[in-house]
């Protein structure tokens, strides 16, 4: 089960260059159910995901270079490439996301929670903007 809230920036947070990043590139083989594969440095991931928003389930499995190759290739759309950055953030951490397709220079904010009491009672830092976890419009799937 995932638990996720995903935020808008107000601004970027400072000496974000500092925190541990990997390059991501992912596709989707299926828009509704979601199912995606991806690259993440070289770790290869396929990943299936149920309906929600906030709350959801979500099967990951790992693939082979060869077998995410072949699957990339049968993608629906848009081929989303983005940094993530980890940044602890308390108890919990922040991945930060810097598109660069299809919409550069979005930067998009998400942080997964144990459960969803926690998920609802989090409070954001200072840098962090509107709460989009309901908007449609950011979630990878539909980019």
């Amino acid at each position: 089960m995932e638990i996720e809230r995903k935020f808008l920036l107000k601004r970027i947070p400072e000496r974000l260059e500092d925190y541990p990043a990997v390059l991501i590139e992912q596709a989707y083989l299926c828009r509704r159910p979601v199912v995606r594969v991806r690259d993440a440095d070289g770790q290869y991931e396929l990943t299936c995901k149920g309906k929600g928003k906030m709350v959801r389930e979500e099967i990951n499995l790992p693939l082979s270079a060869e077998a995410y190759a072949s699957l990339r290739a049968k993608a629906e759309g848009t081929v989303i490439k983005k940094r993530r950055y980890r940044i602890p953030y308390g108890a919990y951490t922040i991945e930060l996301d810097h598109f660069i397709s299809p919409r550069a220079g979005l930067y998009l904010a998400e942080v997964e929670f144990p459960t969803e009491a926690e998920a609802l009672a989090f409070t954001p830092p200072d840098w962090f903007g509107e709460d989009v976890t309901q908007d449609e419009q950011y979630h990878n799937a539909r980019m």
